[in-house]
């Protein structure tokens, strides 16, 4: 079997993904059109062209489009839907994906309940449909967010956890944004016995992740790549074994790192790293879960086993009860 057929028949797991991040043209089109907004592009083509990634304020230009386009509880089942149909088509069975339900807040008033309860629709239908799970992580958006409204956010966090809630995140661009300005936040969470999933080691150095560690004390780091600049942060991270959700394509083409080839992936593995591979905002950067595997594996020789073994570890820190994780990596390890 070609490595391209294993991948694609492997059971994967994705620990990294934004919802809103995953729409695809398609049902962004959708989306307009039965909310009378008028977008960039009027055909697939065109949407498709104008999703291509190109730089940073483009990206945030285009997610701001896709978030203003979902105007009722209506539009987040349909979107829920969609990313999980996408999900099943790649043999992920269980994915924790990140949610900015501040930005459906602002934009139309929708309350987080219903909004939480229309997701819960669709993962009760993909768990039906599918057999595989979703999990929530709603994150405080740190480039917009108010204090005020980052502890609002906290509360949504705990009032849901059990409830398809499972951690409360940090997104955003981190420059000018540092962890240790949304503490409060991070408490209120931590007191009420519910963990941490903070972005952090991207666009930003050591610092911000040393600050999602000590002040928020993220369980896990999304991205993270950027240890390597600390050797005394890589040996704590080693020594902890904090998982680390790298998403190559998104840091190619956010400058992270200048290609694919010149990715830190190798090194973060030879340091004995917790690493993980994920997709971030898959169409807008042109990838999928399965791509980033079979990417990793043509440039860098990894086999088979190395994949499934990506898939294993993220299997053994994803945010599930024991019955249920244990239940995930026999289904990742043992097929």
């Amino acid at each position: 079997m070609s490595t391209r057929n294993a991948v694609a028949a492997m059971p994967k797991v994705e620990l990294h993904v934004h919802l809103e991040g995953a729409i695809r043209p398609e049902t962004l089109l959708h989306l307009a059109d039965r909310n009378g907004i008028r977008l960039p592009a009027g055909d697939i083509d065109g949407l498709r062209a104008w999703y291509r990634f190109t730089d940073f304020p483009h990206f945030a230009e285009v997610y701001q489009v896709v978030s203003a386009c979902i105007r009722s509880a209506d539009d987040i089942e349909l979107m829920a839907r969609d990313f999980l149909r996408g999900q099943a088509d790649q043999n992920i069975l269980h994915t924790e994906a990140t949610y900015t339900a501040l930005a459906h807040y602002r934009n139309v008033g929708l309350p987080f309940d219903e909004q939480l309860d229309a997701i819960n629709r669709a993962r009760a239908w993909a768990a039906a449909e599918f057999g595989i799970s979703l999990s929530l992580i709603v994150d405080i958006p740190r480039d917009y967010a108010t204090d005020a409204e980052a502890l609002m956010i906290a509360d949504w966090v705990i009032g849901g956890h059990g409830k398809g809630v499972v951690a409360l995140g940090l997104g955003g661009y981190e420059v000018g944004f540092p962890p240790e300005r949304f503490a409060p936040a991070f408490d209120r969470v931590r007191e009420a016995g519910v963990p941490a999933v903070v972005h952090a080691g991207e666009t930003e150095g050591p610092a911000s992740i040393r600050g999602a560690l000590d002040t928020l004390h993220s369980v896990r780091i999304g991205h993270g790549v950027r240890c390597l600049e600390d050797p005394d942060l890589v040996a704590e991270l080693r020594e902890r074994q904090i998982p680390l959700e790298v998403c190559p394509t998104s840091n190619v083409c956010l400058n992270v790192t200048p290609s694919l080839a010149e990715h830190p992936l190798p090194a973060l593995l030879s340091q004995g790293l917790y690493v993980t591979l994920n997709s971030d905002d898959p169409p807008m950067f042109g990838t999928t879960l399965t791509g980033e595997l079979i990417g990793v594996a043509e440039t860098f020789g990894y086999d088979d086993r190395d994949l499934r073994d990506f898939q294993v570890r993220a299997a053994q820190v994803a945010l599930l009860d024991d019955d249920a994780k244990a239940a995930l990596i026999n289904r990742v390890a043992g097929a």
